[in-house]
């Protein structure tokens, strides 16, 4: 059986942990040459990339803080390098603080809007000059909350992702004919970054409720879905944003 992916070469950002790392091993899974984006988890990186090679697959670990325009382009002329142009990109990369609208000062909202927003398109911008005739494709990663306001002290995070899918919808019309571009919108993911935040079991209550299926997602929910978006089985589709959460709206 062939693989969806066989000989792509993908870039997927911030995927040294969570949801990016899992969304690398199954594009290495199904054959794609795999760069592993990190700004400071190099230990971590490294690991998936042993995890990825061990399975038979091809991936290298890549630092670059996608804040940063020199560092984004380094990060593509490595790629080009090691494994030649890239195919897909997944923006990953991003950050989530949480902070009351009388704490929000201008570190709170740039931290957030510089890594979420503009570092996506940083990546973009450097993704379609390696896009070429052959086209390409771009996978966003968002958030059920750019759709239904996260709760009291995610203001700001809720607005990143709203931009994302609202770029999502442009640029899958400015780059007609050059990129698919699509998001992906998870619901509440058991990553290490949400062992970090340590939710209280009645806000765990309360997003299991509004879930039709019951539970919290799992990376590789979302990695699944990426790889559809990556895939030809999504051909037909470019400025969408699938919902991948459990039926859940917060």
């Amino acid at each position: 059986m062939s693989k969806k992916l066989q000989a792509k070469v993908a870039v997927v950002t911030g995927a040294s942990k969570g949801i990016g790392a899992q969304i690398a091993r199954r594009f290495a899974c199904e054959g794609a040459r795999v760069v592993v984006n990190y700004s400071r988890s190099k230990d971590e990186a490294g690991k998936v990339v042993a995890d990825i090679r061990a399975d038979g697959g091809e991936a290298v670990a890549v630092k670059a803080d996608m804040r940063n325009r020199a560092e984004v382009a380094g990060l593509f002329r490595e790629t080009a390098k090691t494994f030649g142009p890239v195919d897909v990109l997944v923006n990953n990369a991003g950050i989530y603080n949480l902070a009351p609208l009388e704490n929000i000062d201008e570190k709170h909202f740039r931290d957030q809007f510089d890594l979420n927003v503009l570092g996506l398109i940083y990546a973009t911008q450097e993704a379609v000059k390696q896009f070429g005739e052959r086209g390409g494709n771009v996978i966003n990663i968002s958030s059920v909350v750019g759709h239904t306001p996260a709760s009291p002290g995610g203001l700001v995070y809720s607005a990143t992702k709203a931009a994302v899918e609202n770029i999502t919808r442009g640029l899958a019309f400015e780059l007609s004919g050059k990129a698919r571009v699509n998001a992906i919108a998870p619901g509440m993911v058991e990553t290490e970054g949400l062992k970090q935040m340590n939710p209280d079991e009645s806000f765990k209550g309360y997003v299991l409720s509004r879930s039709a299926v019951k539970r919290l997602g799992q990376p590789d929910d979302i990695a699944k879905a990426a790889v559809y978006l990556a895939s030809d089985d999504s051909s037909w589709m470019s400025g969408e944003t699938l919902m991948v959460g459990g039926g859940a709206r917060l």
